[in-house]
């Protein structure tokens, strides 16, 4: 489906009130990049994101800050500021940040901690416990990008933080693994935890089979979003990962719709995901005023 198919057959799959995308990154050469950093990807743009939000029926988002920038959120705030209270972020700390810095980046709408912790990351996992400890009187979350094959072994240090936490990406494990794998019964435990959330989203940062222009692509992650689905709609967030970066081949906008369309056929399912997870995790402060 192209987009001009998309915009002629109806309402996407997200367009549902309140819908949200809870992952994506901006990049402007104006900011400097960090001395760790892996990924330089183009210019990503506000401007060009309202251009998927428009095509997708998204009404919020959640700006994460991306590897590029290392410990400087400046980026990622300066977009954050454009969209208003429709935004939140997730910013990157580390234990040495300021109270008085959590809580300016609070009042701008920051409402997690990020912890990407394959190549390129700029806080270890020597300091998640003592992040964890300082953003949790602002009510702040952990989110945790890894590769999932080590979630067995990282389960109860995961469990036992005093915030919530978010993995992404389906686990992001690297190759996949079959739902009988302790690691993704790791991940099932914490999503079914009451203080653990995962997103579904970029298939392709575990999937091993070759991207093509079939919506569907990576079918081998198919089990894995079953058995989420099915076992915590309710800790389930939903996320584009725009601008895709790292990726040669980007899944078009119309791509994402149909895979969500795939991975929850349920429209119920599809509301919770989109919208009232969401709202608890990102919006419940200030929800009744904007919708």
């Amino acid at each position: 489906m192209s987009e001009l198919s998309l915009r002629a057959s109806g309402q996407p799959v997200t367009a549902i009130q309140g819908s949200c995308d809870t992952h994506l990154h901006f990049y402007d050469h104006a900011f400097p990049a960090s001395s760790t950093a892996l990924l330089h990807p183009p210019d990503a743009t506000p401007h060009e994101y309202r251009e998927v939000q428009r095509l997708l029926g998204l009404d919020r988002l959640v700006i994460v800050q991306p590897t590029t920038y290392g410990l400087d959120n400046s980026c990622q705030l300066d977009a954050l500021a454009s969209f208003g209270g429709a935004a939140r972020g997730v910013m990157v700390v580390d234990s040495s940040t300021p109270v008085a810095e959590l809580s300016r980046l609070t009042d701008l709408g920051v409402c997690g901690a990020r912890f990407h912790m394959l190549s390129g990351g700029a806080v270890p996992w020597s300091m998640l416990d003592d992040v964890a400890a300082r953003i949790a009187p602002f009510g702040w979350h952990i989110q945790v990008q890894l590769n999932g094959r080590e979630l067995a072994g990282r389960r109860e240090q995961l469990l036992a933080l005093p915030v919530d936490v978010v993995i992404d990406h389906v686990g992001r494990f690297m190759p996949p693994v079959d739902v009988g794998d302790p690691n993704f019964a790791a991940l099932v435990d914490i999503a079914q935890s009451g203080h653990g959330w995962v997103k579904l989203s970029a298939p392709y940062e575990s999937s091993t089979e070759p991207v093509t222009d079939s919506a569907q692509d990576h079918g081998d992650l198919d089990p894995l979003l079953d058995a989420l689905v099915e076992s915590a709609p309710d800790r389930l967030l939903w996320a584009s990962n725009w601008p895709h970066p790292g990726q040669p081949k980007q899944p078009s906008p119309a791509t994402l719709a149909t895979q969500l369309e795939r991975w929850v056929p349920d429209a119920h399912a599809r509301h919770r995901i989109l919208v009232d997870n969401p709202d608890q995790l990102y919006f419940n402060d200030t929800l009744a005023r904007r919708y």
